[in-house]
């Protein structure tokens, strides 16, 4: 399969099956690059197996080879239906499960590649036609749903289809600068915590499977099968559960009733509305922004006391792919609404970490299974 560009325009890729003629997934429409061919089989693999572990449908929006968010089907709150322009009484369950991974990051989800667990409907077809959204990765599309999504992007919209059925090579291999690596794959440990409330085990077998396939080091808030943030990427694990805390916060102050009752003019676009949105609560605005909002606002903002608010942001469960080195990791995680930590253990100062979580009432569980992926 020729690519339409490698990672950067001007690179020319290509894309072979490890076996000849056994493809995990087929382009149904539009020309994929060597991004979104990484963004579309790493959200399959992410779905599928939350799908699997949690028996709901699951979707994920990636963008640069991350998940922006992820969540199963579940309640779209009205914050989110007025944000999508749907009913949340009607609103079925794989559109469900997508509207609730976008908005755990809306300004991060601008242009995603999305990915769902089950086949494509009409409603979801309608949903995506109206996003800022580059593709899609599903089993399968319902009739009539891959003409309203080849419309997108004057037609650039990507549309592939994953098998169900293809089982991955045992090992993966990797060429980098003449060398290649070759390793097993990964399995996702089971998490057998009999003390946790089924919601918060579910929540935290979301999060280890998010984590698999997010960027190292990374960890993740989850409340009520949905992930509030996502850190990806940092070199220092604390700056991974700060990122993703505020993350957590941005969510939780977008509830707000003064963020809620924002009124824009007419003419402003929706993401528009979700960058001002969250620039009010992250209330730091630059002088040209306050312009701006002036000129979008068709009625003054309310101020409000954020810590306040954040304060009641409650049972959060928050995973990492790695060991937790330091307690600082929950002394922040706790500031945002952690109840619940599963992480590997093994750090030279685990105890601690143990007697932190004791401290703020955290419920503990170790996987003893590190979750990098790069």
């Amino acid at each position: 399969m020729e690519l339409r560009y490698g990672i950067n325009p001007g690179q020319a890729a290509s894309a072979l099956p490890v076996v000849a003629g056994e493809w995990p997934v087929r382009v149904v429409h539009g020309e994929p690059s060597y991004i979104n061919m990484l963004d579309a089989l790493n959200g399959w693999q992410l779905v599928r197996e939350a799908s699997q572990s949690l028996g709901k449908p699951a979707a994920a929006s990636f963008k640069h080879v991350s998940p922006a968010g992820a969540a199963v089907a579940g309640a779209v709150d009205e914050v989110a239906a007025g944000l999508y322009g749907v009913d949340s009484g009607s609103v079925a369950e794989l559109t469900s499960a997508y509207l609730r991974a976008r908005d755990a990051d809306p300004k991060s989800s601008y242009g995603d590649f999305a990915a769902v667990s089950d086949p494509v409907d009409g409603e979801l077809a309608e949903v995506l036609g109206g996003l800022v959204c580059d593709g899609i990765i599903a089993p399968g599309y319902e009739p009539g749903t891959v003409e309203r999504l080849s419309r997108k992007k004057k037609g650039r919209f990507l549309v592939i289809e994953a098998d169900r059925e293809f089982v991955p090579p045992r090992e993966e291999v990797r060429e980098v600068y003449g060398v290649r690596l070759t390793q097993e794959r990964s399995q996702l440990p089971e998490l057998d915590a009999k003390e946790l409330p089924a919601g918060a085990l579910e929540d935290l077998r979301l999060g280890m499977t998010v984590l698999r396939y997010t960027q190292s080091n990374s960890v993740c808030y989850v409340r009520g099968g949905m992930t509030l943030g996502i850190g990806a990427g940092q070199q220092s694990r604390v700056d991974c559960t700060r990122l993703a805390g505020a993350k957590a916060d941005i969510w939780w102050l977008r509830r707000h009733p003064a963020i809620r009752g924002l009124v824009f003019r007419g003419d402003v676009k929706r993401q528009e509305r979700i960058n001002l949105q969250i620039r009010w609560c992250e209330g730091d605005l630059t002088a040209p922004e306050l312009e701006r909002m002036k000129l979008d606002l068709a009625e003054a903002p309310q101020e409000f006391e954020r810590a306040d608010w954040l304060r009641t942001l409650d049972d959060v469960a928050f995973v990492s792919d790695g060991a937790l080195p330091f307690r600082d990791n929950v002394d922040h995680a706790q500031r945002h609404g952690v109840r619940y930590i599963a992480e590997p253990g093994g750090s030279i100062r685990s105890d601690e970490v143990a007697q932190a979580c004791a401290e703020y009432g955290i419920t503990l569980t170790r996987t003893n299974a590190r979750l990098f992926h790069h």
